[in-house]
């Protein structure tokens, strides 16, 4: 008889839930964590700090996320534990949170490294532990670490990736940031509010290629007006560390062939799976080039006892998908049936402005020959819009011309994030755009944007109005 029926290797958000829904169930569930704290990647040095910081310069900087404005905060004089000293807390009561309802729930707690052994038994070496266990089933969920080439001279101080971010002594003059996808971004506006000379270099032809064009065109618009460069289409083919007057700073090169330097270099090229030390062989399973577990649409991969859940298997790579894949796939390992509403989910980006989309883009749709109709509303139009004075929001609703169905919303603004979840209400549900319309919204709320752009595009699918002949006279 094994020691557990379920071993979860990791406690970041998909372990956590996996490893609850699995006590609830009625199963014996450990938990295995190779960090001195749980909460995983998302509570130390992603989701929680990262957005933490996010609020502190808010809140160092007028605590609005739409002024044009470049920050007042001195470079130089604020250091990056200075902002996040009054998160502190935050960080704390959530790693407070996990451990409690581990213990509510029965599951046992170890803290070490952990790797196969073959069979069902896995090892867990640690400060205080060097056991080996065996269990039923495991579930992976040991997240992701950021690519570090051998090729970049990583430093953790001038040259850093965004899990050392958090460690800087003090605020650069000037930081290059590699890499447009949605940790480079989020940095990069979050400097830029700082008043820090920001340039982002990323390889598409804008950042976050994967937003719908006018929500993406939107961001850029409104990053450049901060100050922020833009060097798009360009791809980094060597960091260097050079001293110049006493001082060090770094040099990237370009393919095509620039130079640039600044103080830092923000590396967000990239993340790959945290399964180096798992000794995967020994159950016979295989990574992709980015160190990433397959699985099936159950979260089983090529084992049939071990299931993997979160970044390490790539996209989405979200913490709400993350949670949800964890509970979806110990409901398969156990027989439980459940609905999985995994298609619907809602991805947002922290950076500075808010942005937040659920469903499908106009150019997703156009490539799939699906008809739509768009309608839009700026903040500015709501009462809402005009007390918060944010000239910088945008609700973009798209639906079908015929069924009305609503096929995506986009958001970039206040409170992107927290609206985007009525859209995807409407969605999942298989409501129309008129749902929008017929509806009571609390007023004065953002919320109304909703009903503004439904009016919008419906009045697209209006005949034009024709004017009666005058009669002759």
């Amino acid at each position: 008889m094994a020691d557990f029926e379920l071993c979860v290797i990791g406690s970041g958000p998909g372990g956590q839930k996996a490893a609850i829904q699995a006590a609830k169930l009625g199963h014996s569930v450990c938990v295995v964590e190779r960090m001195e704290q749980v909460g995983g990647v998302a509570v130390h040095t992603g989701t929680i700090p990262s957005k933490a910081l996010r609020e502190a310069i808010l809140r160092a900087t007028t605590g609005k996320d739409h002024l044009n404005a470049r920050g007042e905060v001195r470079t130089g004089k604020l250091t990056i534990g200075e902002l996040l000293s009054s998160c502190q807390r935050i960080i704390s009561t959530e790693m407070e949170i996990v451990r409690v309802q581990l213990r509510r729930n029965g599951v046992e707690m170890f803290l070490g490294e952990a790797s196969f052994t073959g069979g069902n038994g896995l090892l867990i070496r640690g400060a205080e532990i060097n056991r080996e266990i065996t269990a039923d089933h495991f579930l992976i969920a040991t997240g992701s670490e950021p690519s570090r080439p051998d090729s970049v001279p990583f430093d953790d101080k001038c040259v850093f990736t965004s899990d050392d971010l958090l460690r800087l002594p003090c605020l650069p003059e000037t930081i290059i940031v590699c890499g447009g996808g949605v940790i480079g971004t989020e940095f990069a506006s979050m400097f830029a509010r700082l008043g820090v000379r920001v340039t982002l270099i990323e390889r598409g032809a804008r950042v976050l290629g994967f937003l719908d064009m006018q929500i993406g065109e939107a961001l850029q618009y409104h990053l450049r007006s901060r100050g922020l460069t833009l060097r798009l289409g360009e791809e980094v083919t060597g960091v260097t560390r050079v001293t110049e007057d006493d001082s060090t700073g770094v040099e990237v090169s370009l393919r095509s062939g620039k130079l640039l330097r600044a103080q830092a270099v923000l590396w967000c090229l990239g993340r790959h799976g945290a399964t180096a030390r798992l000794n995967l062989p020994a159950v016979g399973l295989t990574v992709d080039d980015r160190e990433r577990l397959a699985v099936d649409r159950n979260y089983r991969t090529t084992n049939p006892d071990i299931y993997a859940v979160g970044d390490v298997i790539g996209f989405p790579a979200l913490a709400s998908t993350s949670m949800n894949q964890g509970r979806t796939a110990v409901c398969h390992m156990f027989g439980v049936q459940i609905e999985d509403r995994s298609h619907d989910f809602p991805i947002g980006i922290y950076s500075i402005p808010e942005i937040s989309t659920v469903g499908r883009s106009e150019e997703q749709l156009t490539e799939a020959n699906i008809p739509y109709e768009t309608g839009s509303a700026r903040y500015t139009e709501t009462a809402r819009g005009q007390l918060l004075g944010d000239d910088v929001g945008m609700l973009k609703i798209i639906f079908h011309p015929q069924t009305h169905a609503v096929l995506g919303v986009h958001i970039i603004g206040t409170g992107a994030t927290e609206l985007i979840h009525i859209g995807q209400a409407v969605i999942s549900l298989g409501g129309t755009v008129d749902y929008f319309i017929e509806s009571a919204f609390n007023y004065p709320t953002l919320a109304e944007c909703y009903r503004v752009a439904a009016l919008n595009g419906m009045n697209k699918l209006r005949l034009p109005y024709k004017v009666a002949p005058r009669p002759a006279t």
